[in-house]
Formats: C-alpha cells, structure tokens, sequence
C-alpha cells in the first residue's frame, strides 16, 4: 500500500401492514445521544502515514452468496443464477458504530458488524486471502437500490431503533429491522395516476421523526410513526428558482439548526428550511448532475460532489457568493456515484476516485493531506467511523464482457469489487 502522489487542488476565494414502525409514540432515545462513544472523546485522526487494512471482503460479493468462497480463484458458470459481475454501490457505518451497511449491483444490503476488538488487537487483512468474517444479515430487494440510510438514533441497545430504511425501483420505502432482517413498514407516494412511484433519495431528519424522500422536481415527508401511504409534499419549483430534476442527495444541518441542503441532477443545489420547505438560496457550480450534499460539522459549510466531476466543491452558507475551494478526486470519466465524508472532528474530508485512490484533504485550508490506495478499481464509497480512528471503503465498477471471454475476465483481484475496513493512527484526544 503506498501513498499517492498529491493531486490537483484549486483554492479558491412488498407491504406491511400501517402500524407504529417503532414500538413507542416516542422515538426510543430521540432526545439523547446513544451512539457508544458520543458521550465521550473522540480520537484525533493522524493523516501523516497511510492507514493498515484491519478487514477485507470480497468473496461474498464475487458469488453473491452469504458465504466466502473458499476457492480463490472460482470459474463462474455464465448459465449460474449467481451474479458474478456483481460490484459494490456504498458503504454507511450505522450511527451507533457497531456495524456498516453495504449495498451491491445485486439488489442486496448486507450488515456487518464490527468486532469488538478492532482497535485492540493486530489485524491486517490480505486483499487475496478469504474474507475477514460474512455478512450477519442480508436484507434481498427485488429491484436496483437507489438509496439508503440509517435511523439517526440507532443503538443495539435499544432493539426498538435498530431500523434503516431503502428506497427501490418502483416499490415503496422500506423500513427493515436491523436485527432480525424483517420488513418493519413500508411508505408509500402515488402520482397522478394512483401508482406508486419510488423515492431517489432518503434522509431522516435530525430529530428522526421525519423521513424526506426526493423525487422528480419534488420531496415528500413522512412522520415515522405513521408507515403508510400519508405525506406531505413540496414541489421545489418555485418561480425560475430550485432543483429542475432528480433530488440525488439530501443533508441536513448537524447543529439542529432547522436547513436542509437539496441536490439534484440539474447540477444544483438548494438550501431549505425544514419548518415550511421554503428556498432559502441556490448554488450553481457543479459541472454534473449533484450526487451527494453533506454540511460540515459545524453547519458553516457545505461539500457537494457531482457526477463526471472530478470537483468536491465547498460552499459558505452564511456567504454564497462564490465557491471556497474545490477539493480534487479522479471522478470526470464514470456515471457512478463516489461518496465523500468528514471524520468526526470536523476537521478532513475524505474521498475516493475512479483511481482506486483515497484522497483525504485539510478542510481549514482545502490543501490535500495524504492519499493511499484502497482498490484496483473504483472506489465509490468512503466513512469515517462515528468515534472510532476508522474507516470504511467500497469499491467496484459495472464490467460489460463478451460471451467468449466471459470466464476469463469475470474473474476478479481481491482488491476489486471488496470492501475494507482501515485503521488510522491517532496522536490525541479531542472533546466534544
């Protein structure tokens, strides 16, 4: 694993039936911090050498089933119903830290938790050996996942909280229980013809008594404890002002300050208030169709990323006149989403690329700080660990092969198609 060479940087000035999807009227902790390690310090993240791989997985998404291929070299059968050209779409770290959420090509969520002694003990993970452990619960939709996300005050604690919730091609949000795998509810939006049309994008706001869901020029709310087919709706088109397509990406304030930031495939990005969904003003930069809109922790600032774009682009939101700075990754040459996200203290922003390449980069001064490699191929989903010193990589490509070559080139590297988990060295601790 060696370090990259700096890059390019530009400063700049199915249904269920409609009861309570949680067991109370009363969202369980709502009110409290119960991520494990919230109350407490968190590490001060060290960027001056790159991170050791502590987990890897690959085998279980090669195959797509929920077992490790204990062959390292596998010849796929082209008439097999496993899906070997499947590849992972993103990785999501519960809030609570105990597990992350992977979601692949093959319609599927699996949820693996983290061990108990992974900052503890001596772990590095061989890219072409056999997973490090499977999957503990896969979660099968029928169609493409477009999105997912966890409920913000998820605690294995507390079983009642242990829900996330994923929107599909044509089928209603579900809300699965984390533990046991089941279909908690289901939230249903029709369109003008009575048909349930399916949401792009999903957030639960602050509070997690609400989930927003974008859709075409448009969002809708649900109340949580009403599953369903009860919402309210916004139309973002107000005047010549607001997204005029696809709501990609949804991110809310962290200093329950009440905003919202809305992207969309038109290459904009609006700023709203959650009380009554009014537009409070638009950006306009990016150079594709936005895909991911995330605050800073101090809710001053806001990152978006677009597709075939090799820019993160940082906005002030108390000054949006122009862009801060722009933040580079190897993005400008493939339609996938690429995540990004800030480490806990607020203070790195971290990325990957088409490149294989994770870049991280100094938020006070938008100046890259180290870069390592994680894959061979795309890595399009990149989380820093809610307090602990790591993170988590996934990474794939959609490949297209020829019948005649098929078993040939169907047979993937460890380090393609995997997800990884990575430990940074950390030299203090900083309190909340």
């Amino acid at each position: 694993m060696g370090a990259a060479e700096e890059p390019q940087t530009e400063p700049e000035g199915g249904e269920v039936a409609e009861d309570e999807a949680f067991e109370s009227s009363d969202c369980p902790g709502a009110k409290e911090e119960v991520a494990a390690g919230s109350a407490a310090a968190w590490p001060a993240l060290g960027f001056d050498v790159p991170p050791s791989r502590v987990y890897h997985f690959c085998r279980q998404f090669m195959s797509g089933a929920p077992n490790p291929n204990p062959n390292p070299n596998p010849k796929p059968n082209p008439n097999s119903s496993s899906n070997n050209n499947n590849f992972l779409k993103g990785v999501k770290w519960s809030p609570d830290g105990s597990s992350f959420l992977t979601s692949s090509d093959d319609n599927t969520l699996r949820l693996f938790y983290l061990p108990e002694d992974a900052c503890s003990a001596e772990h590095n993970a061989a890219v072409d050996e056999e997973d490090s452990y499977v999957a503990s619960l896969i979660v099968k939709e029928a169609e493409s996942v477009y999105d997912y996300c966890w409920y913000p005050y998820m605690s294995v604690s507390d079983p009642a909280t242990c829900v996330f919730a994923s929107t599909t091609r044509d089928h209603p949000i579900h809300l699965w229980d984390a533990i046991t795998g089941e279909l908690r509810c289901t939230y249903r939006a029709y369109d003008a013809m009575d048909e349930i049309t399916a949401a792009l994008s999903l957030s639960f706001n602050p509070s997690g008594t609400k989930l927003f869901a974008g859709y075409n020029k448009a969002i809708r709310v649900f109340d949580v404890h009403r599953p369903g087919r009860d919402f309210e709706q916004y139309s973002l088109l107000k005047g010549k002002e607001g997204p005029s397509g696809i709501v990609s990406s949804i991110s809310f304030s962290p200093t329950h300050s009440g905003v919202l930031a809305v992207g969309s495939y038109s290459q904009t990005t609006a700023i709203y208030a959650e009380s009554n969904m009014e537009p409070l003003y638009v950006l306009h930069g990016q150079l594709g169709g936005v895909t991911q809109v995330l605050f800073s922790k101090d809710g001053n600032y806001l990152y978006t990323g677009g597709r075939k774009d090799p820019y993160i682009l940082c906005w002030d939101i108390r000054n949006t006149v122009g862009i801060v700075y722009k933040l580079y990754r190897s993005s400008d040459n493939t339609n996938q989403r690429i995540s990004f996200d800030i480490e806990p203290g607020g203070r790195h922003l971290g990325t990957g690329g088409q490149d294989g390449l994770v870049h991280i980069y100094d938020l006070q001064s938008g100046q890259w700080k180290i870069g390592f490699q994680a894959a061979s191929d795309t890595v399009n989903g990149f989380t820093f660990h809610p307090y602990l010193p790591l993170a988590a990589s996934s990474s794939g490509n959609r490949r297209f092969d020829m019948l005649d070559n098929f078993e040939e080139n169907t047979i993937l590297a460890g380090d393609e198609n995997c997800a990884s988990i990575w430990m940074f060295s950390c030299s203090a601790q900083v309190d909340y």
